[in-house]
This record gives structure tokens, sequence and C-alpha cells, in this order.
């Protein structure tokens, strides 16, 4: 791709930690195939991979069949479909131990993944095949009409010619598409190429960005982003090969790709790969596989603590039927990230369960993680950083990166504790660039730091330490009249009122401020609320400009699939109030 000077410098300096440039690596192993091999011969008959079905069933592979299948995956990608060194594999399918099998090969013949999230529509998925132009795409049985529809389809926005082949993945083979398993099952279990062998620097995933509005930027990612981030979060986490993970978020995205598969298999752990996230499951499958730390995004604490509810109207535990605390006594924490965690949530978790959450943050663009709560604090300090300063603390910068706060205007001011402006980032889990985007790579680097578009502040403890918080979206903040508000400040104290289950503050158009403040509300079942008392509340405790002129309703929130709430795609519903004046009184 090309990129000018000044961004290709740019890039080189947001790819340096705390002096030390990113072509010094601080992983032990050559590639993705060095750390499986490693494990493969260490500990052939220790547990890699337990994987759940929608229905319940459980498969179980070591790191010797694990790395069998691997190969054997990689050989028909290379001998048999083509695919080389530098190409890009696209995937569509759902968590299922075939896609972790499928990420691995391709890591280990030197191609890319671009996985597709199905919950996505048909352009936008045909527009991602297109621009990371995948040559062969593999496909869960279930979706292979849809599949075909979007890479063979003429409507307008459908079709993408570079994709040569379609592998049906699961199903029952005789249809007119490969299919996975048949023509795998019999080949050779190590993979032998004529290409040379992938280096760190090897791309690794292509991954797309959910935003609301304009074309979906590609993140790629190398094989050192994926392997150095995970060692950051291995090391910060305290995980060690006697360990093991659960991941009960989607593998098409970062956060359940390093987190909970490649950060146990870095250090020879093990994890719990469900089909997805299910309340009546989630603590009876912490107990009998005895998972140590499970990573979740804040919805899911919601769920936890409604399935709470549910149990406790039954007479049953919290955690479900036949289930103790005494029975979670090796599970040590959550890790939580990827979308607006409020106080009121976190403390309502902790304070139920007694199980600590470990807070942090990261974007696709920093590979996943990027800071954490300390996992020592006590539990006094744990919580000061949680609820004391209006926004739980996002934590403090791992070892591959550092982070500090610019002013929002995105010039060079670094800004000191305390102060509100953009999360900038640099270090070596930095992305690679965005594939095919000069602008925004321009845009993005424009000071040698990763520009996050996340508006935050910091301050310190008595040790030094940078405890970083997310306050909001800078696009996400409501500009009324020239004043920002962060829309998480508004939603804490919607999120107070009895009844509300979710509370989102929008900014919506106005004629007479530019924009002004909304309130969506989804009620929990059974509540009667009523918009002149929710206004009337939120006036209490907020300024007539920073709290909601208008309240609506509903039950749907779009939310991408990690969890993160859309504020822009509910503007549309405040539209009828874009001429209206607001007064006090």
């Amino acid at each position: 791709m090309s990129l000018d000077e000044r961004t290709l410098e740019n890039i080189h300096a947001a790819h340096v930690v705390n002096g030390v440039p990113g072509d010094r690596y601080k992983v032990p192993f050559r590639n993705f195939r060095h750390v499986l091999s490693i494990h493969a011969k260490a500990s052939p008959e220790k547990t890699f991979l337990i994987h759940y079905d929608a229905e319940g069933r459980r498969e179980e592979l070591s790191y010797a069949e694990f790395n069998a299948r691997v190969h054997q995956t990689a050989h028909f990608l290379h001998h048999d479909l083509g695919v080389k060194r530098g190409d890009r594999v696209a995937t569509i399918g759902y968590n299922h131990s075939d896609l972790v099998i499928i990420y691995f090969a391709c890591w280990l013949l030197g191609a890319a993944v671009a996985p597709q999230n199905v919950a996505e529509d048909d352009r936008r998925i045909a527009f991602i095949l297109r621009n990371s132009e995948a040559v062969v795409c593999l496909v869960r049985e279930e979706y292979l009409e849809r599949a075909r529809h979007i890479i063979h389809g003429t409507d307008d926005g459908l079709g993408a010619a570079n994709v040569w082949q379609i592998v049906q993945v699961g199903g029952q083979p005789g249809g007119e598409f490969i299919h996975f398993h048949g023509a795998v099952k019999n080949l050779p279990n190590t993979f032998f190429s004529d290409e040379p062998e992938p280096t760190l620097e090897d791309e690794a995933l292509l991954v797309y960005t959910s935003g609301t509005t304009g074309a979906p930027k590609g993140v790629v990612l190398t094989q050192y982003n994926l392997l150095v981030d995970a060692q950051g979060i291995a090391q910060w986490q305290g995980i060690t090969g006697n360990q093991r993970m659960m991941c009960v978020l989607p593998i098409h995205h970062v956060n359940g790709i390093v987190v909970t598969l490649v950060t146990p298999l870095l250090v020879g752990g093990s994890t719990v790969l469900n089909r997805q996230f299910s309340s009546s499951h989630f603590w009876e499958r912490i107990v009998k596989e005895r998972v140590q730390i499970v990573s979740v995004v804040p919805t899911l604490l919601q769920f936890c603590l409604e399935y709470a509810d549910q149990m406790q109207a039954q007479g049953a535990p919290i955690w479900g039927e036949g289930i103790h605390q005494q029975d979670l006594r090796f599970f040590r924490h959550l890790v939580c990230g990827a979308g607006t965690l409020a106080m009121a949530l976190v403390k309502a978790f902790e304070d139920r369960f007694g199980v600590p959450v470990l807070h942090g943050y990261g974007l696709s663009e920093t590979t996943c993680y990027s800071c954490f709560l300390p996992i020592d604090l006590p539990w006094e300090e744990h919580q000061h950083w949680l609820l004391d300063f209006g926004y739980p603390s996002i934590g403090c910068p791992i070892e591959p990166n550092e982070m500090a706060i610019f002013s929002a205007d995105g010039s060079e001011q670094m800004l000191g504790p305390g102060e509100r402006g953009e999360i900038c980032i640099r270090g070596h889990n930095v992305m690679k660039y965005y594939y095919q985007r000069p602008d925004a790579n321009a845009e993005t680097f424009k000071f040698g730091w990763f520009r996050s578009g996340d508006e935050g502040f910091y301050e310190t403890d008595e040790r030094g330490r940078m405890y970083f918080f997310i306050t909001g979206r800078i696009k996400e903040l409501i500009n009324r009249g020239g004043v920002k508000f962060s829309p998480f400040d508004i939603e804490e104290v919607l999120l107070e009122i009895p009844g509300v289950k979710v509370g989102l503050a929008i900014a919506f158009k106005n004629d007479y401020y530019g924009e002004e403040v909304g309130a969506y509300v989804v009620p929990e079942a059974g509540a009667r609320l009523d918009a002149e008392q929710i206004i009337a509340y939120c006036r209490e405790r907020l300024t007539f400009e920073k709290a909601p002129k208008v309240v609506i309703f509903g039950t749907d929130i779009p939310v991408t699939t990690t969890g993160k709430y859309q504020r822009l795609r509910l503007q549309d519903r405040f539209s009828q109030w874009e001429h209206t004046q607001f007064k006090k009184g």
C-alpha cells in the first residue's frame, strides 16, 4: 500500500514504546508455528481447547491433536486451494473449534484471516470481502446460500469476484462446494511449503471497524501484534500455563481471538470456547471446567444480574441450581471492556457476586487491550478507582504500549492529570495500518501516536502510576451551543432511576443550539416510567443545559457484536424536535 513519507514516519513512531522501536521484538518466538510447535512437543497430552457447541456437546483437543489438525488444514489451504503466504482468507461462521483451527492454519502458512460478522448486512460483508482481497471464503453450512448471494450476487453493492472458492464448513458433504472436513481428514499432519517461513511481520488479521457511518476501515494486524499483546495481557493478568480461560465473546472480533485464544496458547494454558454467551451455562461451565478468568463485555454483567434475580425468585443460588460460592473458589476474576461500563452496574455486580471485575480498554487498532486495572490492588483501592471519579477507571498501560492524553483538536499538545482530551496510544501492539486508506492513516497517526477517537483523562496514584478513564467517543459528545457534554455523565444519572434498565444520552440536531440532549430509555420488565418524571429527576442532579429535554422509550438498542452501544444510530428518533426551543421552567 502506498503511503507518503510523513505518514510512514508517524506510523513508525507510533510503534515505539519507551524508546524501544517496533522491530526490537519482545516475544521469544519466530511466529505462530514456533509457539504451537513448542507446546505440542513439550506438553502433547495437555488440553488446549475445549469446545461446547449450540447443543452443549463437548469436544476436547490436546496440544498434539490441535497441532495436527492445524497442519492438516494448512496443507489443504495451501496445496489444495492454492492459498499462498501473504494471501487473505475470509471466514463466515460462528464460535467453533473448526474456526479456531482455520485461523491458526492461516497463520501457520503466513496468510491473514479476514473474519466476517454474520450480524452485518450483505452489502457491508461484500464490501469487506472485496476490500480485503480475500482469495477463498470458508463458510459454515448454515450460511452457504447467503455467502453465494454476497459473493456472486449482481445487485448493487454485492459481488466479490476476487473470491475464487467457497468452502463448506460443517453439515453434510455432497453439495456443490468443497467440504472442509472431508477434504482435510486424511491429509498429512505436518505441513511443508516451498515458501519461506512466515515472520513476526507477516499479516495475521484483517478486521474491520464497526463504525456507524462511512465505509468500514480494515485494521491490519501482524503475527507480532497478536503475540506481543497476548504476552502483555498474560503478564498483567498473571496468566500461566496451569490456568484456564473461557471464551463467551465472538471470535470474529479481536477480544475473543486475542484474550481467550492467543493468550492461553502463548503461555501453554487452556481455553473453553462457547458457541455464545448463555446465562444458564455461564457459571455452570466455569465450575465444571475449573476456569480462572473469563473475558466479558458490560452487557453480559447485566445478563448475569438478571439471571441471578430469576434464580433467587426460584429459591436457587444466584449462580444457578446446585452451584454455591465455594464451587467458585478457584475462579479469579472477570476481564471487562469493549463497551461502556457504568459505575452502578459494576458496583451491583461485584456486590452481588463477590467477583472482581478487572476493567480494561483497547481497540482493534491496538490489537486488543492496552490497559487494565492492576490485579494486586487491595479491595478498597480497587473500588476507589472504579467508583470515586465519576467513571470507572480503565486502568494503567500494559507493557507493550504507553498511553497519553492529547488535546482533542488534533494538535500535539499533551495534557496533564485531570485534563480531558483524546486518548492516544503508541507501542508494539499498534496496528500495521488501515488497509488501502491513506487518508485515515494520515489523520490517525498525525503526530506519531495512534489517535483513538475516545475522550478521556488520567489521574496518578501515590506511586506515580497513571490511571486512565474514558468519558466517551469524541464524535458522540453532545455539543450544545459550543459546550460539550459526555453522554456517560448523563447516563450515570439515568441509571439511578428505579425501573431504568438502559438509559442512553443522545445528541440530536436542534436549530437553536446545534445539538440538544435526548434520553433513550429501555425500562425494566413491568416498570412504569414517566418521561416528565425522568426529566425532572435529571434536572435535580444536572444543569438545565446538560439534562435531557426529551425522553423516548424503546426496547431495541443498536449495538456492535462486542456490546458497544451505537448512539449515533438513535439520533433520527429525535428528529421531530429539531426545530424546538427548550426553555427553563
